[in-house]
């Protein structure tokens, strides 16, 4: 079978690339370390992703952690200082436009349907930016048109900390993703302004009552860029079979994550979690919401993944085992690009 072009939903590496220097990593060159770069992605076919950006803490948390046996960190994360959040961002935006001039057009920043269609024409790794946390967007949200205008796409409200915006769950198994309150009044007024520039709202890590006000109060169809089925993998990351069905019925997309303690029923932080596990997990959430809103949201330099696809270079080997457990062509071409241009074209208002 020929492999096909894959555009993933979610991953980690602009948060990841000031580290790359000490890691003796450059993305245009081919690193044996973490997940993503330009030539694993090629070997993978995968031509292009949602890229976030991310605030993290300066230094660690000192509310206690708790490891539980399966891997798991127990713990609500601090909120950040939104001055700090926002530095990071503008050196994350740096960073990555950098990056897509020093390729020599072997990278381009995509910011409409259009501009991705036209860098897979030319063969170009298309860009698009999502934003992972809410944290470095001030309270009358005038820094998000800032990011609107750099070519910021997708949004997710919350990372698993809580923000001025909402509250997104704690890492945890098994447990429900009600974990507290919904969003609050900025955060619904937040929602409404990514509806009116056309931003893609993610739901993934928040809780499930912000969830519910997020469906309530969107215009636009409801995304998970990175998330699995609950019913599977009892985890807080996870969405409940009514999330699910919400999502369904507004002709949204969950993309599929790889990371392996929110596929594996037992929830354990084992990268020998075999391919059929994962096509276990496409299997339930297309029986579900539908083929046509189901795609892939890696998590790529942002979780442990299945040691049979490694990394970027190894998605077409998640793509035959689709094919062995009897999803035809068209339904593997939605997986892999389609379903996300669709919802694209039904969210970003220049598409």
């Amino acid at each position: 079978m020929d492999s096909v072009s894959i555009f993933d939903g979610h991953n980690d590496a602009i948060i990841s690339m000031v580290e790359y220097t000490a890691q003796g990593r450059d993305f245009l060159s081919r690193s044996e370390n973490g997940h993503l770069d330009l030539p694993r992605a090629r070997e993978g076919q995968m031509a292009g992703g949602l890229f976030a950006i991310s605030a993290y803490p300066e230094r660690e948390p000192e509310n206690d952690l708790t490891i539980t046996n399966n891997g798991y960190q127990v713990r609500y994360a601090d909120a950040l200082d939104p001055e700090h959040a926002r530095r990071q961002i503008d050196g994350q935006l740096s960073a990555i436009k950098s990056l897509i001039g020093r390729s020599g057009g072997q990278m381009r920043l995509a910011a409409s349907v259009d501009e991705i269609r036209s860098a897979l024409n030319l063969s170009a790794f298309a860009v698009v930016l999502h934003m992972e946390g809410a944290e470095a967007i001030d309270i009358d949200l005038s820094f998000l048109d800032t990011l609107y205008d750099h070519g910021l796409r997708s949004l997710g409200l919350v990372w698993s900390r809580p923000n001025i915006f909402g509250f997104g769950v704690p890492f945890a198994y098994p447990r429900s993703p009600d974990t507290g309150p919904g969003l609050t009044d900025a955060g619904k007024r937040l929602v409404k302004r990514c509806n009116d520039l056309g931003i893609m709202i993610d739901v993934s890590h928040l809780n499930e009552r912000g969830f519910w006000d997020v469906a309530a109060l969107s215009t636009a169809p409801l995304v998970a860029t990175h998330a699995c089925a609950h019913a599977i993998c009892p985890s807080t990351r996870n969405l409940t079979d009514r999330q699910l069905d919400a999502i369904r019925d507004t002709d949204g997309v969950i993309g599929l994550n790889l990371a392996v303690n929110d596929l594996r029923a037992d929830g354990n932080l084992d990268n020998d979690t075999p391919l059929d596990v994962v096509v276990r997990h496409i299997e339930y959430l297309v029986e579900r919401v539908g083929i046509d809103r189901v795609a892939l949201g890696s998590d790529f330099d942002g979780a442990v993944t299945p040691r049979e696809i490694k990394d970027a270079s190894g998605l077409q080997r998640l793509i035959e085992a689709m094919r062995k457990a009897g999803f035809n062509e068209e339904d593997v071409r939605k997986f892999a690009l389609d379903n996300w241009l669709r919802v694209f074209r039904l969210t970003w208002k220049d598409s």
